[in-house]
């Protein structure tokens, strides 16, 4: 539902649109989500964000509904099957990042509990609010992002740089970098 106010990438299409104002900043803690929006965000990286929002149902089906367990036991005939794929983002890196990642993230909740308690301890459990007047105001990548993109990979993970760490914490919501204007920033800064 757009109102004229929103944030100015939300408009470029229906799926941002619905993308934005359902999903993107809301502070999210179920595991299983973190993984989707970690693998989506890894799809992302060099594309628009409006192809992967319209791949996303058919990379849910193919990545066995993003399950961390079934991703972190892929072989190398099923990342070839992915790679055969038409309906998903098929860049033979991205695809061999799944596993890994899926692994990588399993260490994680087995040392921490809940990938969750890893990264939002990053923020002592509280959004980032920014306090943005437009949308060239929003950076593309914080010393925040610079840290935890360090200690991901230190941990095994790849396609974590800055960037795209940034852009999953404003999907997770432990950034709002909805513009100041924007009906979203108000009802998730309350």
């Amino acid at each position: 539902m757009t109102t004229g106010r929103e944030c100015a990438w939300a408009k470029r299409s229906l799926e941002e649109q619905v993308y934005h104002d359902t999903e993107w900043g809301v502070p999210t803690h179920e595991d299983s989500v973190l993984f989707e929006f970690l693998v989506l965000e890894t799809m992302q990286a060099g594309l628009s964000w409006t192809l992967v929002l319209k791949r996303r149902e058919a990379m849910r089906e193919a990545f066995d509904g993003f399950d961390i367990n079934k991703v972190a036991a892929y072989t190398p005939d099923k990342e070839s099957q992915l790679l055969e794929n038409p309906n998903i983002i098929r860049n033979r890196l991205k695809i061999a990042s799944l596993r890994k990642n899926a692994l990588a993230f399993k260490k994680i909740q087995a040392e921490f509990g809940s990938f969750d308690a890893y990264i939002w301890a990053f923020m002592n459990g509280e959004s980032l609010v920014g306090h943005w007047q437009t949308e060239a105001d929003v950076p593309a990548i914080t010393p925040l992002a610079e840290q935890i993109s360090k200690d991901l990979k230190k941990r095994g993970f790849t396609f974590v740089g800055p960037t795209i760490v940034y852009s999953f914490l404003q999907a997770i919501g432990m950034v709002n970098d909805h513009i100041m204007s924007c009906p979203c920033y108000e009802r998730l800064t309350k």
